[in-house]
């Protein structure tokens, strides 16, 4: 294959385009910000986990308190109830004044039982809205932290995106003024060797490879006409030759 030497040479400005697009691309999908917002985002549901426990405990005890007031309420009006005919003289039966006065004792001490099962009701939902007050504050501090992860990771997107966006561009410029066999042949072995299809021979090394060719690879590459597309022996990329060649 043959080109001219300036094509050639701009080959090697479309290679470093393409080496700064991977770059590019490398560092965009290995932003420090993806592993801070992987783990916040773990950490976010966890506690909103909890914090939904938490919410559904106090609701639970809400209702459990509920029932516990009315069934002392219940209790208070019956003994209410039983004082009452107890004060009113109504009942005159010795025997029925016994029971009466039993049923009232009785419900003394129902009252007293309840009203403790309220007290350790009213204690259990008193700890879970202060759980659900504390879940509430760290759910939205780990918020915050996700949000602000968040813009920065977008923030790099939108810087890094631009620097690429440019580079495709100058890449498109530039490739279009190189022969369409050269630029096929640059791709193509771009792909088959890690992104890298062609390399400046400085020094007689492949920049490429990095190493230094034969003597007698010099030597054909020295007589070869200026041209000419030369590869190198070791990696088969395209050698591109300049006054820094050391031929």
């Amino acid at each position: 294959m043959n080109a001219a030497p300036a094509d050639q040479i701009r080959l090697l400005d479309v290679q470093d385009l393409d080496v700064r697009l991977q770059q590019l691309a490398h560092k965009r999908k290995s932003l420090p910000e993806h592993a801070e917002i992987e783990s916040l985002t773990k950490d976010h549901a966890q506690v909103r986990d909890l914090l939904v426990a938490a919410q559904t405990e106090e609701s639970d005890c809400a209702r459990e308190q509920t029932k516990a007031e009315q069934d002392v309420d219940q209790v208070r009006q019956r003994a209410a109830r039983d004082q009452q005919r107890l004060d009113s003289g109504a009942v005159t039966s010795p025997k029925d004044l016994e029971n009466l006065q039993r049923e009232i004792i009785s419900l003394a001490k129902r009252q007293g039982d309840l009203e403790d099962v309220v007290l350790e009701v009213m204690e259990r939902r008193e700890s879970a809205q202060e759980r659900v007050t504390e879940l509430t504050e760290r759910v939205g501090a780990v918020q915050g932290k996700l949000d602000d992860a968040t813009a920065r990771r977008d923030a790099a997107f939108e810087s890094l995106d631009g620097e690429a966006a440019t580079a495709t561009k100058e890449r498109g410029v530039i490739s279009a003024t190189i022969p369409a066999d050269l630029l096929g042949l640059y791709d193509k072995l771009r792909a088959q060797q890690g992104g890298i299809g062609a390399a400046k021979l400085y020094q007689r090394t492949c920049q490429g490879c990095r190493q230094e060719l034969a003597i007698t690879d010099i030597n054909a590459i020295r007589s070869a006409a200026p041209d000419t597309v030369v590869r190198c022996e070791n990696c088969r990329r395209i050698l591109v030759r300049t006054s820094e060649s050391g031929l």
